[in-house]
């Protein structure tokens, strides 16, 4: 647990300090890590975003509208391809 909270720490710095941060699984890029101010001017200035509207369409973005539904149309049917999943039962 400690290797990882240092690799989290480092990942964290690199990104803030170099740039986007790709994650890669079995060679394949699966995830970004960005600063926060790279991520707020990627979504419009600092304008604070609900990611959970962002993926349920119910949030379009004037400037992006159609590219971001395009985008989590794709993978909307990567996933799919995924399915069926096995249920996690989460308890908070």
């Amino acid at each position: 647990m400690q290797d990882a909270k240092q690799r989290l720490s480092e990942l964290l710095r690199r990104a803030a300090a170099e740039g986007p941060q790709f994650v890669t699984k079995h060679g394949e890029e699966v995830a970004v890590v960005l600063d926060i101010a790279d991520y707020r001017r990627l979504v419009g200035g600092g304008e604070a975003v609900d990611f959970k509207l962002v993926l349920s369409g119910e949030l379009h973005h004037p400037e992006y509208g159609e590219a971001l539904a395009d985008v989590l149309e794709e993978i909307a049917a990567e996933r799919a391809e995924d399915l069926p999943r096995d249920a996690v039962e989460v308890s908070g």
